[in-house]
């Protein structure tokens, strides 16, 4: 499963409720650098995911776990196209987009609550790029699902399908 949305869409609530393995980008960074707001080198973050890809089809394919989470905000179309096809090539079969998309206002007053904010400008141009080029069926996903902020309220009525 690959979630999309803005920083405060709710991505990393909602996948924690799936009680599921979760690769996350900002858990990455903390490990790699003592903090998640490290930006970093990429290359780093980037063969971390890749090996924690191998690691969850691992256990997948042994029974530990049903689906796998790859928890970042993918909110330009090259990201999404490159986990994809790094998640193709780790040996995932089965990939389903959940694009979170909240109101931005609800993006950034929840980011405001945060410990770790990422400035509004940042998200604001984020949301250029991500409602400029939407997720979409032809990028390599299997399914995409969207959830809006009245969907996303009342979690325990959705289902997804293996990663």
């Amino acid at each position: 499963m690959l979630l999309i949305g803005l920083p405060g869409s709710g991505k990393s609530t909602y996948a924690r409720s799936l009680r599921s393995c979760m690769i996350s980008t900002d858990t990455i960074r903390a490990q790699l650098f003592g903090d998640e707001a490290v930006q970093g080198s990429w290359l780093k973050i980037w063969l971390k995911v890749r090996s924690q890809f191998q690691q969850a089809v691992s256990a997948i394919r042994s029974g530990e776990i049903e689906f796998a989470i790859y928890d970042a905000t993918n909110a330009v179309r090259k990201q999404r196209r490159a986990a994809i096809a790094l998640a193709r090539k780790s040996g995932f079969t089965h990939i389903t987009g959940v694009w979170i998309n909240p109101p931005i206002e609800v993006c950034l007053e929840r980011n405001r609550m945060r410990d770790r904010q990422v400035p509004d400008a940042v998200i604001h141009r984020m949301a250029r790029r991500l409602y400029g080029a939407p997720p979409a069926l032809d990028e390599g996903l299997d399914e995409l699902i969207l959830l809006e902020s009245a969907q996303f309220r009342d979690d325990s009525d959705i289902f997804f399908s293996k990663a």
